[in-house]
């Protein structure tokens, strides 16, 4: 058997299962980070090989997992989070007992991620999906002592349980009416199940709750604000940065390759879930006084651009859906970090908290600048870039009957507009706004591990947001990979 498809994935476990017997030769939290990025680092190389010497498609088990152009780069985006989120958690950390479980943990989750990213077949996919899961439920309850953390932990199982549950009967019901779990046999069949419209319909229902949990699509979103604000920071950067965006990887499987055969059926559906996601989340973000709270509203908007991708549900569609994932996740994750890196030095999680940032750190405040801005989509960086190529695909894709779907750009550019109002109320506290009376003025010592992590999602969103051409065309040949 050829193992070449699965190399990524087994690196990362390897290392993953490794941790624990370090830590008992080594008991050094700062080693465990540096064997933990080194596996993160070996596997990006073996996955930027593929790209290098420019392979075709690499199949394992007949085909049951794939690493082709759609596969790698999605593994891409998903280690890179891990590198930032483990960078990051050298001081986040410091100190704690059980610190090769943290980073064993983030490393399976990261093993998931990439299982989903490769998987043909729907059990796959969903073995995929739960080890992310689990891994993440304990990851947000690490600090068992903090109270948030562990109802957010709760809250996080309970409706991480329920959804897996749906997609669990979603898929059997499916299986029960094709006979097959494959994804390309499943899209073949689909159309000619007519006389089974009501099951098939009932088993899309069950998928898109189980689905819509993982990407915190309205109206299964009420956990993730909690969660966000509740886990520990550095988790809560991999959540928005890695874990939605393996649920979105599944939900381009499942509708754009099962199901594209009766788009028609569940297109206008997907697109009412976008406009809904992205308002709901936007104007919920509007009066929040938390950080962690508001990004997890943002995080929530952001979902309903993504979405746009699915209902359109061309090869464009998808090009911009992907470039949008990629840009996200070093925004959102961005974002995060700054966020646990101001926590360390003692600023609070209030909005209110960073008014006069910039006299304290200039590094800082430049640094979440450029990140809602990249967010809010103010060129020119990268959050700009995706958000034209993803709101200009359906009005690319209104051909036949589907013009309907330009109100789909419309909601995308009317709730970006509204998304710069809160983004900017931030950026106003961080350099108009006076220090509070009586608050520490001295600069801020930065840990410079956490500095680093920042720094390299500032840099990527802006290299990005330049240069956009290149990944842009990979993104375009991974939904090529897709469809083809």
């Amino acid at each position: 058997m050829d193992y070449t498809a699965l190399y990524p994935e087994i690196i990362v476990a390897l290392f993953a299962l490794a941790l624990p017997a370090v830590n008992l030769l080594l008991k050094d939290n700062r080693f465990l980070a540096v064997v933990s990025l080194a596996g993160v680092g070996l596997s990006m190389l073996a996955v930027l090989m593929f790209f290098v010497e420019g392979m075709g498609p690499q199949a394992f088990d007949n085909g049951l997992l794939v690493l082709n152009d759609f596969s790698a780069l999605f593994m891409l985006v998903f280690l890179a989070v891990a590198f930032v989120v483990i960078l990051a958690s050298i001081k986040f950390i410091e100190g704690e007992k059980h610190a090769a479980e943290y980073y064993s943990l983030i490393l399976l989750a990261t093993v998931g991620m990439m299982l989903v990213a490769s998987a043909t077949d729907l059990f796959v996919l969903y073995i995929g999906i739960e080890i992310t899961s689990l891994s993440s439920y304990a990851l947000v309850a690490f600090r068992k002592k903090d109270i948030k953390g562990t109802e957010a932990a709760t809250k996080y199982f309970i409706f991480g349980g329920i959804s897996s549950a749906f997609t669990l009967f979603g898929i059997s019901l499916i299986y029960g009416l094709t006979g097959t779990t494959s994804f390309e046999e499943i899209g073949a069949l689909v159309g000619t199940l007519d006389a089974y419209k009501e099951m098939l319909w009932l088993a899309l229902v069950m998928v898109i709750v189980g689905f819509g949990f993982k990407v915190a699509m309205v109206p299964f979103h009420s956990w993730a604000p909690d969660v966000y604000e509740g886990a520990p920071t550095t988790i809560t950067a991999m959540l928005a940065a890695g874990s939605k965006k393996m649920g979105f990887v599944a939900m381009f499987k499942f509708f754009l390759i099962a199901m594209l055969a009766i788009k028609a059926d569940w297109e206008i559906v997907v697109a009412v879930l976008a406009i809904v996601t992205m308002t709901v989340g936007n104007l919920a973000a509007l009066n929040q006084t938390s950080i962690k709270r508001m990004l997890a509203y943002s995080s929530i908007a952001q979902a309903g651009y993504i979405l746009i991708a699915v209902a359109v549900g061309t090869e464009y569609a998808v090009t911009g859906g992907i470039f949008h994932i990629l840009t996200h996740a070093f925004m959102k994750g961005g974002a995060f970090i700054v966020v646990a890196t101001l926590a360390t030095v003692a600023i609070g999680e209030k909005i209110s908290d960073y008014k006069g940032l910039a006299k304290r750190s200039n590094f800082m405040a430049f640094s979440m600048t450029v990140l809602l801005f990249s967010l809010a989509g103010i060129p020119p960086l990268a959050g700009f870039a995706s958000k034209v190529v993803l709101f200009s695909s359906p009005i690319m894709g209104t051909v036949g009957g589907s013009e309907w779907m330009i109100w789909l750009a419309v909601a995308g550019i009317i709730n970006s507009a509204i998304s710069l109002y809160y983004y900017a109320r931030v950026v106003k506290y961080m350099y108009v706004d006076e220090l509070e009376e009586g608050a520490p003025s001295e600069k801020l010592k930065l840990p410079k591990s956490m500095a680093a992590a920042v720094a390299i999602c500032v840099v990527a969103i802006i290299g990005i947001g330049v240069f956009p051409e290149y990944f842009i065309q990979l993104c375009q040949d991974a939904a090529q990979a897709l469809f083809a």
